[in-house]
């Protein structure tokens, strides 16, 4: 062997180390987006599939005429412009990853996703704000158990935070930081903060929701101390625990996995909420896990205050849709014909 030269098992071992580390980079690859996102993303490309396979098209890589055939496609079977546009960027992310012309950016591709949009509009369908009368009217109707202990803690901390769902239910113990005048809040990672910089909501003890007192009282009964704030509770009134260890496996690369503490789904949230609402005798289906942030922004909107602060405690980066919700919340206080109609 000349002096130097590997060993004839190197290539063997240099192969199957550039499968795991092909693995861990895809990990941080999918990781560049949102859980949320990624979910979505990989639900749309498999009816992007199941689509292809019914007609007789390749999916990947797919032909700018195929994509643009089915996006007429879902437009004509009823989808909404917002789901289509995500699909379409579901299947650019698709292409992208696995390094093949992207068919999405053909110019006919987005002329036909234009004429989509120009023919179905992208208003999108705003669901209710769930203001602080219509929350109260819903923490009343919590049983007192370790489930609506729970979801009083939720839909309180929700509401006062202006939380998006995956907000909530991403918060661990550790997040919670007790001060004299409430409860300081870290969200480690949001929409608007996709690198994980993190920032700190303030949580006031309050009067009358009282959502320090709420979150508080759930830990202590649910004996929580760290970890995920925001659990499953099952049918006989206990707190999930943590699932086994498992071993999982992705392109021949095998590796074992801790054990996760259960935590409560974005879809719980809305779930929830939503099951409040019809004990109210509201009309559920107009609300859903955005209503919790909606009602906070509307009430406190409607209690007049400042824009700036409003959005401190939203989180949202862009004014103008803090300003939607002040308008409307404001639609009739000095309406201009209020002298005269």
């Amino acid at each position: 062997m000349t002096p130097g030269a590997l060993p004839a098992a190197v290539p063997e071992l240099a192969s199957e180390l550039s499968v795991e580390v092909a693995a861990i980079v895809r990990a941080y690859q999918q990781a560049s987006k949102a859980d949320s996102t990624v979910r979505a993303y990989r639900s749309d490309v498999q009816v992007f599939q199941a689509w292809c396979a019914r007609f007789g098209f390749r999916s990947l890589p797919a032909s700018s005429e195929t994509v643009s055939a089915f996006l007429v496609h879902e437009a004509e079977a009823g989808r909404s412009a917002s789901t289509i546009g995500r699909r379409l960027a579901a299947i650019s992310y698709g292409h992208k990853l696995a390094k093949v012309p992207d068919p999405t950016d053909d110019e006919d591709v987005r002329a036909t996703m234009k004429g989509i949009r120009r023919r179905i509009g992208t208003a999108p369908t705003q669901k209710a704000a769930a203001t602080v009368d219509v929350l109260q009217m819903l923490l009343a109707r919590t049983p007192d158990t370790l489930t609506g202990k729970r979801d009083r803690a939720l839909l309180a901390l929700g509401f006062a935070g202006a939380f998006r769902r995956s907000e909530l239910v991403a918060l661990d113990v550790e997040d919670l930081r007790e001060d004299p005048e409430g409860l300081r809040v870290l969200v480690r990672k949001s929409k608007v903060d996709q690198e994980g910089r993190g920032f700190e909501k303030a949580i006031p003890h309050g009067r009358f929701v009282r959502p320090v007192a709420l979150v508080r009282e759930w830990l202590d009964a649910a004996g929580i101390t760290s970890g995920p704030v925001f659990r499953p509770v099952s049918r006989s009134g206990r707190v999930r625990k943590a699932s086994q260890a498992e071993t999982v496996s992705d392109e021949g690369v095998s590796a074992r996995v801790a054990p996760k503490l259960p935590r409560l789904t974005d879809r719980s949230v809305a779930n929830i909420l939503q099951s409040y609402c019809a004990a109210a005798g509201l009309d559920a289906s107009t609300f859903g896990a955005h209503s919790l942030r909606a009602g906070y922004i509307t009430t406190a909107a409607e209690r007049g205050a400042d824009l700036a602060r409003i959005m401190d405690q939203s989180g949202h980066r862009d004014p103008r849709t803090v300003v939607g919700y002040i308008r409307r919340a404001n639609a009739f206080k000095g309406h201009s014909g209020s002298g005269f109609l």
